[in-house]
């Protein structure tokens, strides 16, 4: 993953007549002249023009030093530059608008004692509002860069957790892989090592089904068809090596089956119902999915009628641990696996995940 950074700094011209300073400079020099007009004699037009290209000028001088020199000795910050900047181009830029503004033949403005005091009062007023102006942009610049920092190290960390959640739940998906496998396939031996004359059937359709299963192991999300499909695959062959103690029923709507679901989720919840409690008792059981949607919610039920929690001490193996850490990876606080008793007997495990319709 690229780290992020911030973007590119304006330079040159592009900082120099950024139009969100040009804009905040001749506001705020309009502003300024507003009451300076009151006892102005030159007519506002004339206190405008010079007002403007003071504080044009200050803006140059700003974002002039804001670049150059490019390096400054160790003891000089760039902020007091700039603020000394501005604070010496104030008086020299109104010296240099008093004397262009002089009319030909006119003698010079520190002659005339009116111009005079309009340039002294504009050389203080300006050395006195300029670097105010000029500190309160660096603050707001640093503020911003503050934010945006701040924001770009917040996404840069959410996306490193984002990276470690899925390489976890890869992890834990990995580990069900097996767990499944394993017990499928010692069903399978177990109808070997007896002499079963199913052992083969239910050897082909184990075959069949890992071929549409595994391909599935690796998906960060898959839908309720195709986990009501794997179920299905699944029941068939347990009820082919049990056939007298297993019966099986699947309770669904058409419109559920495109609703998103983490990979073996119904699986994890049938097979645990097949190995915990309908395979331990003598007369078997039946198992009944249920899968409803509740406004924004879907929830997908597994109810067996087997040996139930006490019969079988508590054992509900690996499998529901892992799941229930697979939702908490998936979905945060946002699911829930709920599991209790069935009546009269057996066992109940609900999930229950936000209802998200499959994009695919």
């Amino acid at each position: 993953m690229h780290a992020l950074t911030a973007p590119a700094k304006p330079r040159g011209l592009a900082l120099l007549l950024g139009w969100q300073r040009v804009v905040f400079t001749l506001a705020f020099t309009f502003v300024i002249s507003l009451p300076l007009a009151l006892g102005w004699k030159s007519g506002f037009v004339s206190l405008m023009m010079r007002t403007l290209g003071l504080g044009l000028i200050a803006m140059l001088a700003f974002g002039l030093f804001e670049q150059w020199p490019k390096r400054l000795p160790p003891w000089l910050a760039r902020w007091v530059l700039q603020v000394l900047g501005v604070m010496i181009a104030i008086p020299l830029a109104t010296f240099a608008i008093y004397t262009l503004s002089t009319a030909p033949g006119a003698p010079p403005f520190w002659q005339t004692p009116e111009r005079l005091v309009g340039f002294g009062g504009m050389t203080a007023l300006g050395v006195f509002i300029a670097p105010w102006v000029a500190l309160a942009a660096l603050v707001r610049q640093k503020d911003a860069l503050a934010r945006h920092q701040a924001l770009a190290f917040e996404l840069e960390r959410s996306q490193y957790e984002r990276q470690a959640l899925d390489a976890r739940l890869h992890l834990v998906q990995a580990q069900v892989a097996p767990h499944f496998l394993f017990n499928t396939l010692a069903n399978v031996q177990a109808l070997v090592d007896s002499g079963s004359p199913q052992a083969s059937a239910v050897l082909r359709s184990l075959v069949a089904y890992l071929r549409a299963a595994v391909p599935r192991l690796d998906d960060p999300v898959t839908t309720l068809k195709q986990e009501l499909e794997l179920v299905t695959a699944y029941l068939e062959l347990m009820h082919m090596r049990m056939p007298d103690r297993l019966k099986f029923a699947l309770h669904f709507e058409e419109s559920e089956l495109a609703l998103r679901c983490p990979p073996l989720t119904l699986l994890t919840l049938v097979e645990n119902a097949v190995r915990h409690g309908i395979d331990p008792g003598e007369e078997g059981g039946r198992i009944d999915i249920h899968v409803e949607r509740r406004g924004d919610r879907c929830v997908v039920r597994v109810a067996d009628t087997g040996v139930g929690l006490g019969a079988s001490n508590g054992g509900l193996g690996t499998g529901l641990s892992t799941l229930r850490e697979r939702l908490q990876l998936v979905f945060g606080g946002a699911a829930e696996l709920r599991v209790r008793a069935n009546a009269p007997r057996g066992v109940v495990a609900e999930v229950e995940i936000p209802a998200q319709r499959s994009t695919s």
